[in-house]
C-alpha cells in the first residue's frame, strides 16, 4: 500500500446537538485536525460545546463560518430538517463533506442537492453509520462473497421506544415530514440496500398504524411494507417507534434475515445480550426518563461513552471520514446518491402507506406531488 503524506484539515462543524458534539470530539483527538469552527444557532449551546472540543471559533451563523479560510472540509450535524442551507453553502467553495442523513426531508430538496453536488464533483458523504459495525460489516463480506447465492429475500424487524419519535416530532417544525421509516427505518433499510446493491428495486407496497402517536404529535406509529426487485427478490421491513417509554431498549432493536439460495444468515442486534437492571436511572438514550431502570444496553446508535470518550461505530466512522479526507483513503460511507435513493425509498413506503396501493420505482418528485395531492383528497 502506498503511504500518503496526510492533509491538515481546517474543520468546520455546522450544529452542535449531539452529533456535532460526538463528532467534534473525535475530531478534536484526530492527529490530522488542526482548527476546529463551529457553528450554532443557540449560542449558549455554541459556547458550552465549543469549550467541550476546544473549537478555535464559534459564531451562531453557518454562512459566517463557511467563508473562512481555515475550513477545508465540513460536517453538517444540525437538525434533519435544517441540512439543506449548510450543505449548499459548502458546495459554493467546493468543500468535501459528511453530512448526517438524510440529505433533506423533502425528496425535492434531495434531488436538489444530490444534482448540486454531482455537478460539482465535492466529495460528500453521509452519515449511516452501522456500516461501521463490524457485524454488519462481517455480514456484507458474506453477501458480497456470494456465501448465500442469489439473494432471494430479506426480512428487517425494528423496534424502536417512544422517547426517540417524540424527541424527533418536539424538533420539527414539519411533523408530516418525519415518520419512522424516514427517520430511524433508513438505517436498516440503508444496510439492507448496501447489501443489495446489484438489484434494482422497481416497487413498494405499505401500511401504517397511528393510534400513539398519532393524537398528540400527528405522527405515525409504525409502518410495514415490501420492496419488490427487477428480479423477483423481496425485502419485507417493519419499523416501529412506539414501544413504550419501559420498553428496555433506550434507543433501537432490530433483527435481519437473508436467504439465499445457497445459503441463511440471520443478525440479531436486539442488544439482550447486556442487560441493566438499576436502582436509580442511568440516563440511557436520545431523552433519558427517569422511570426507566432497566436497559438492553448498546442500543444507542452512535456508542457509548467511556472512560470519557464516546466509543464505537460514530467514533470509527468519523475518525474513517477524517483519514479519507487526510489521506485520500477509500471508505464504505453512503455516497449522496445513495442517501437520496434511501430517502425516495423510504417517502414511496409512507406514500404507498398513505394512499393503500403500491407505488412504481423510482418515485420522481412530480410523482410524489401529485399522489400527495392524491392521498389528501382520499
Amino acid at each position: 500500500m502506498r503511504r500518503n503524506s496526510p492533509k491538515g484539515i481546517g474543520l468546520a462543524i455546522v450544529g452542535a446537538g449531539r452529533v456535532g458534539l460526538f463528532r467534534g470530539a473525535v475530531a478534536a483527538r484526530h492527529p490530522a485536525v488542526e482548527w476546529i469552527g463551529l457553528a450554532e444557532i443557540d449560542p449558549e449551546k455554541g459556547r458550552r460545546v465549543g469549550a467541550e472540543i476546544g473549537a478555535d471559533f464559534v459564531t451562531t451563523d453557518h454562512r459566517e463560518l463557511l467563508r473562512r479560510p481555515e475550513v477545508t472540509a465540513v460536517i453538517v450535524a444540525t437538525d434533519e430538517h435544517l441540512h439543506v442551507d449548510p450543505v449548499m453553502a459548502a458546495l459554493e467553495r467546493e468543500l468535501p463533506m459528511l453530512i448526517e442523513k438524510p440529505l433533506a426531508t423533502h425528496l425535492g430538496d434531495s434531488a436538489r442537492v444530490l444534482r448540486e453536488i454531482e455537478a460539482s464533483g465535492v466529495d460528500a458523504v453521509v452519515g449511516y453509520t452501522q456500516r461501521f459495525r463490524r457485524r454488519w460489516l462481517a455480514a456484507k463480506e458474506k453477501v458480497r462473497t456470494g456465501a448465500l447465492g442469489d439473494v432471494t429475500m430479506v426480512t428487517s424487524r425494528a423496534f424502536m421506544n417512544r422517547l426517540v419519535a417524540i424527541d424527533n416530532y418536539r424538533r420539527s417544525n414539519a411533523p408530516e415530514t418525519i415518520s419512522p421509516m424516514v427517520i430511524s427505518g433508513t438505517h436498516a433499510l440503508d444496510i439492507v440496500m448496501w447489501y443489495l446493491e446489484a438489484k434494482t428495486p422497481v416497487e413498494v407496497y405499505a401500511r401504517s398504524v397511528d393510534k400513539v402517536l398519532g393524537p398528540d404529535w400527528r405522527g405515525i406509529d409504525g409502518t410495514a411494507g415490501m420492496i419488490m426487485m427487477s428480479d423477483g427478490s423481496i425485502y419485507h421491513l417493519n419499523i416501529s417507534w412506539a414501544l413504550p417509554v419501559t420498553w428496555p431498549g433506550a434507543v433501537y432493536s432490530l433483527e435481519v434475515g437473508i436467504v439465499g439460495t445457497t445459503g441463511v444468515l440471520t443478525i440479531d442486534d436486539t442488544h439482550r445480550d447486556i442487560v441493566l437492571a438499576v436502582s436509580a436511572p442511568q440516563e440511557e438514550g436520545y431523552l433519558p426518563d427517569k422511570t426507566r431502570l432497566v436497559d438492553f444496553m448498546g442500543s444507542y446508535p452512535p456508542g457509548d461513552m467511556a472512560l470519557g470518550e464516546l466509543r464505537g461505530p460514530m467514533r470509527t466512522e468519523t475518525e474513517s471520514w477524517l483519514n479519507r479526507i487526510a489521506l485520500d483513503l477509500p471508505t464504505q460511507h453512503a455516497t449522496a446518491a445513495e442517501a437520496h435513493n434511501r430517502l425516495m425509498l423510504t417517502k414511496a413506503l409512507d406514500l404507498s402507506a398513505k394512499l393503500k396501493r403500491p407505488v412504481k420505482l423510482p418515485l420522481e418528485v412530480e410523482g410524489e406531488r401529485e399522489m400527495m395531492r392524491e392521498a389528501a383528497m382520499a
